[in-house]
Parts: C-alpha cells; sequence; structure tokens
C-alpha cells in the first residue's frame, strides 16, 4: 500500500469514528448506528464495484450480464428479506415502513430522467457517493450537481403536484405476502434468465458472479466478486431497515443538503412550500446527522473513502477534459430532479420499491432503463468512453 493511501485509510477511519460518536451523542444512538451502516454499505459498493450505471451499459452496448444478473440477485434477496418484515409493521415491537409511492406522472418522468441522467453523469444514487468517496474528482462534480438538480426539483413539486395520480399498489396487501413475493421472485428469475440466454448469445460465454479472473477476492482489501456485493447489500439493507425503521435510501439527503448550502449565502428557503411544514424547518434548522439518510450518505462517503485506502487506489484525478465535465454537470442535474420528482434513485426507488414489495418499483425499474438506453445514445455526443 502506498503512503498515501496508508494516510487516507486512517483518516477516513478517524472521520468516521467521529462521525458516528457525534450522530450517536448529539442526535441519537440510532443515527450514530446509522453512520456505521452507512459506512458498511460505502465498502461493499466500493469493494464489489457494484454500480448499477455501468452494468446496464455494459449489457446494453457489450452484452456482458454479470453486473445486471447481481442487481437482480440483489433484489431477490432484498424481497425475501425485508418484504415479509414490512408486511407484518413491526420488528420485536420497533414499527417498519416501506416505501410505497403512488404511480404518477411525475413517476414516469422522473424514472426516465433519471436514467437518462446516470449515463451522463457516470453513476446512479449509489454509485456517486462510492466513487466520490474513492477520491474520483468527476464524480465529485457528478454530485454537487445531483445536490443542484435535488433542490430544483424540490422547488418544482408543487407544479407537478396536481397531475393525475393513482394510489401506491403494495401487492402483499393485494395478493398476500407469499404470492407477492412468488411474483416478485417469478419475474426477476425470468430477467435473470433472458440476461444469461443473451449473454452467452453475444459473448460466448456466461461471466461467474462469485469469482474473479486472476485474482483472489479479499475482505478487507478487496475486491470482491459481485455476488460477495449482493449478499452483502442485501444484509446491510436488512440492518437498515431494523435499524432505521424503513429501506435503505439516497437522494432524500441531497435536497437538505442544497437547502441549508443556500440558507448558509442568505436564501430564504423556509419560505418554499416544501420546506414550510414544522418537520421540514426543523430538518433545515438541524444537524445533517439527524436525518437518517443523510447520516448513512456521509458515512457511505467515508466508508467508501476507507475502502480505496485499504485496497491502495485512492487516485484524485482532476484531468477531466470539457465534454466529461459538461456530461458530469448535465447528468447531476438531471438525476437530482429525476429523483426528486420519483422519489427516489436506484436504491430509494428500485431496490426499496421492490423490496417493500410496490408496484412502482417495477414501473421506475422500466422507466430507468428505457431512460438509460436514451442516455447511451447520448453519450457521444460528449465523447464519452464506453
Amino acid at each position: 500500500m502506498r503512503p498515501l493511501d496508508r494516510t487516507v485509510a486512517w483518516i477516513a477511519g478517524a472521520l468516521l469514528v467521529l462521525a458516528a460518536l457525534y450522530a450517536g451523542n448529539v442526535v441519537s444512538a440510532k443515527n450514530g448506528a446509522l453512520v456505521l451502516v452507512g459506512a458498511l454499505l460505502g465498502v461493499s459498493l466500493y469493494h464489489a464495484a457494484f454500480g448499477f450505471t455501468g452494468g446496464w451499459r455494459a449489457f446494453v452496448q457489450e452484452g456482458r450480464g454479470a453486473s445486471l444478473r447481481a442487481q437482480l440477485l440483489l433484489l431477490a434477496l432484498a424481497s425475501v428479506l425485508l418484504v415479509p418484515l414490512i408486511a407484518q409493521g413491526d420488528v420485536l415491537g420497533r414499527p417498519v415502513n416501506g416505501f410505497v409511492v403512488p404511480l404518477s406522472i411525475p413517476l414516469l418522468v422522473g424514472a426516465f430522467t433519471f436514467g437518462l441522467g446516470m449515463q451522463l453523469g457516470g453513476g446512479c444514487g449509489s454509485g456517486t457517493l462510492f466513487t466520490a468517496g474513492g477520491g474520483s474528482a468527476r464524480m465529485l462534480v457528478t454530485l454537487l450537481a445531483f445536490i443542484a438538480g435535488s433542490v430544483v426539483g424540490v422547488a418544482h413539486m408543487p407544479a407537478w403536484a396536481g397531475l393525475p395520480a393513482m394510489d401506491g399498489v403494495a401487492l402483499w396487501q393485494e395478493i398476500g405476502v407469499v404470492p407477492a413475493l412468488a411474483v416478485t421472485l417469478a419475474v426477476l428469475g425470468g430477467l435473470a434468465w433472458y440476461v444469461a440466454r443473451s449473454e452467452r448469445r453475444r459473448t460466448g460465454r456466461l461471466a461467474p458472479l462469485g469469482a474473479l479472473p486472476g485474482k483472489a477476492p479479499r475482505l478487507l482489501t478487496g475486491p470482491w466478486p459481485l455476488l460477495w456485493g449482493a449478499i452483502a447489500l442485501a444484509l446491510l439493507s436488512l440492518l437498515t431497515l431494523l435499524v432505521a425503521g424503513h429501506p435503505w435510501g439516497i437522494t432524500g439527503a441531497f435536497a437538505l443538503w442544497g437547502a441549508k448550502a443556500l440558507v448558509a449565502v442568505g436564501v430564504d428557503v423556509g419560505s418554499w412550500q416544501a420546506w414550510s411544514g414544522a418537520g421540514a424547518r426543523a430538518q433545515l434548522d438541524g444537524s445533517l446527522f439527524a436525518h437518517p439518510i443523510s447520516a448513512m450518505d456521509i458515512g457511505l462517503i467515508l466508508g467508501a473513502m476507507l475502502a480505496a485506502g485499504l485496497a491502495g487506489k485512492f487516485a484524485p484525478k482532476v484531468d477531466l477534459s470539457l465534454g466529461s465535465l459538461a456530461a458530469a454537470v448535465v447528468g447531476g442535474l438531471l438525476m437530482g430532479y429525476g429523483a426528486r420528482l420519483s422519489s427516489g434513485c436506484n436504491i430509494g426507488a428500485l431496490l426499496g420499491g421492490i423490496a417493500s414489495g410496490s408496484l412502482h418499483g417495477w414501473v421506475w425499474f422500466a422507466l430507468a432503463f428505457l431512460g438509460s438506453l436514451a442516455g447511451i445514445r447520448l453519450r457521444p455526443l460528449f465523447r464519452l468512453q464506453g
């Protein structure tokens, strides 16, 4: 390990401990624990290189489906673990709730917009955080634009609120827990079969999920096989539900971060409709660690930074081309705006939705994938490789 990486690992570890202690003592023990859960998610994402954006693009452009198959496995495992508990409504007397969102025009538009933006920005919600934490200067630009787009999305939400919408649909409420899981697993299994069949036809082989070609997996320093990543993320999604009382989310904190930044420079964000309620004002006035998702996001960034240091791969690069920089800004803005319209990203809307047994998760998946196809076609305009 290079001296720089060793230093980064120590700094990230120290910051992580301080963040968890601060959140635990100033806010609550729960939020302190969520910082650590976020850190474990960051380590898992980084070591397994578990991103949705590149996986979708690799399958569409080259037929390589390992990453997409791992994502489908994650959705299946998380559904089996979370749906029964969410349907039950509590665990050991503590309430737990799923993400069930109305089916609406903003959901459709937002999911498509997010999918388009992620191919230009180079990362999804979780991917942006863990690659930025790992030292990517480009993804830091994407993250800042992501935050800005989230603020704009929140400001525009009243204009979208009056459009037609249907009530959210939880499959386990409509047909029961076991049938809902059976349908979910059948659809995910069918998609996995199609991806595997296409991968064999287009590449001549099926890449293994549980092995790394020519490398030995290492728990602390990485890299991890995709199978390890899928299992770790599913278990940590369960831990998030048990600690936070709701599924894992990412982008819910970005609008808060942006709003706090505007308040710091004198903008009266509190007069906006979205921030006028007592709860929203309390978030604006409170600590960043008081918001559960914000606490987890901070932990995730520090966890990814720690993992990059342990792996000897923390290497910030600032030699960005104009096209790459423009794509990062445009993609981040689109993702931020789309996430607010559709109430989440690949984690909160897709993983959280499907693992809650909510129909909106499937709708988000379909529209985001279509948007991703459009984004892939636009990448050459920005001279992006791949």
